[in-house]
């Protein structure tokens, strides 16, 4: 039932004030005219007594890696600062079908390579708890603005725990879906067998709606699935989930902050005291699923912006010769972190090193799918903590690559083997990860919603 107590108008008026007043860096561009043209429509159509739909007139934000047909989408580089998009993503289009309305295009690490919103040319996003942390990443961005309200929900992109370890640094609902649910036509690859498309919100109910929305096979994405539309009712009791399982390796890793640590097994106990099973899973090492991660999305990576030369679209340097051009254009226009990962990624596929490395990744992640497949024969639903430890400050990550690639440990297994898995802000100051076996997004958020009642 519509109260009209605010028109949609005023409503995206008020967001679009604050994400204008915003300190956080979360804004690559702003959507004003378009959002309020969409807005004056809805109004138009509630005031002459039409029915609206769930996501009608709600304002979202989008990062910034995403097409919107007439929009610049930079990936916040310096090669595409002035690009505009030709076209509009599929995730995109049916949420605008759905009536729901674009804000903003937001702030992330560029072209999502980074754990912490820091690798931008827009400056670091601050983390909306305390902004002398960063928000995490890559879709850091998307996080704060849902956290402050700037945004009722945001779009980000998830490839191995870019929607999830920020929704766990800013204490809101983050999910990345079963590898295909939803299309990822119209957003920039980075690794093409991990990327996922994934909404941000402050509630379950929120994620479900969204998520129902975007889901659903596309011509366009050969990877695409169907899938079944997830029901209020179906998520609204933990019926049928009786097994939990965590990884003990995670859990007794020296990596893992004591506290964080301590409230995850405090969770466990929880969980225990009301009737469901609980079992200790074995799983690989973190530094060898990190190691596969990166070996394969740097390889993907490598292989997915060699198209970005400054010949069809972005910001071209001219110099001496053809090959020159190419290479002065890449080098001024990427970032530290962009040319760290594509000359990884070039090195593991180059000849002598294929074998030895890239292969050996592919035999690890076919591992890993067995693994999971083992694990969900016993337990309906695997536990995590989202990171080892609490988000650092601002400038720490840049100093230390390394630490931030293993700021990822708890979530690149998952990414790999390409499961529903949501954040949840409970538990850890982090927040938990809960995960289920493929198609069973369902599941995950049935769990979250028994996790928001005990705690």
């Amino acid at each position: 039932m519509v109260s009209k107590e605010l028109t949609c108008t005023a409503l995206v008026q008020e967001k679009i004030a604050l994400l204008k007043q915003n300190k956080y860096n979360t804004v690559n561009c702003l959507l004003s005219e378009m959002a309020l043209d969409l807005a004056a429509k809805v109004d138009a159509k509630i005031s002459r007594g039409e029915r609206i739909g769930l996501l009608e007139g709600i304002p979202f934000g989008i990062k910034d890696v995403y097409m919107l047909q007439g929009t610049v989408t930079t990936a916040s580089s310096d090669l595409l600062k002035q690009y505009k998009s030709a076209y509009t993503a599929t995730a995109i289009q049916k949420l605008l079908d759905a009536g729901a309305i674009p804000l903003v295009k937001e702030n992330c690490d560029s072209f999502g390579h980074g754990s912490s919103s820091e690798n931008t040319i827009f400056g670091a996003v601050k983390n909306a708890v305390n902004p002398e942390f960063v928000a995490g990443g890559s879709s850091g961005g998307s996080a704060v603005n849902v956290a402050k309200e700037y945004t009722v929900f945001s779009i980000g992109g998830d490839t191995g725990g870019s929607v999830r370890q920020p929704a766990g640094y800013n204490h809101i609902y983050g999910l990345k879906p079963t590898y295909g649910r939803i299309s990822r036509y119209g957003l920039m690859a980075y690794a093409s067998s991990t990327d996922c498309v994934g909404p941000l919100a402050k509630s379950i109910e929120d994620i479900r709606i969204v998520l129902n929305v975007m889901s659903g096979k596309d011509v366009r994405d050969q990877t695409t699935v169907f899938s079944e539309e997830i029901s209020e009712d179906a998520i609204g009791t933990p019926k049928g989930i009786n097994t939990i399982g965590y990884f003990k390796n995670f859990i007794e890793s020296k990596a893992i902050d004591a506290e964080v640590k301590a409230d995850f097994l405090a969770m466990i106990e929880k969980i225990k005291s009301k009737g469901i099973q609980v079992k200790e899973l074995d799983f690989f090492k973190s530094d060898t699923l990190v190691s596969t991660y990166y070996t394969l999305a740097m390889a993907e990576t490598a292989s997915n912006l060699s198209r970005l030369d400054g010949t069809n679209y972005g910001n071209r340097v001219e110099s001496g010769s053809l090959k020159e051009t190419y290479a002065v254009t890449r080098s001024e226009n990427f970032s530290e972190e962009s040319k760290r990962r594509i000359v990884g990624g070039n090195q593991v596929l180059s000849q002598g090193f294929s074998d030895a490395i890239y292969l050996k990744a592919l035999a690890l992640r076919d591992q890993i799918l067995e693994n999971f497949n083992k694990d969900f024969e016993e337990v309906d639903v695997i536990l995590s903590p989202v990171t080892p430890s609490t988000p650092p400050k601002i400038g720490d990550s840049l100093k230390d690559p390394l630490a931030m690639y293993l700021s990822d440990a708890y979530t690149v297994g998952f990414s790999l083997g390409q499961l529903p898995t949501l954040t949840v802000p409970k538990g850890t100051a982090t927040g938990l990860q809960i995960s289920a076996a493929k198609n069973k997004d369902a599941t995950v958020l049935k769990f979250a919603n028994f996790l928001k009642e005990i705690v």
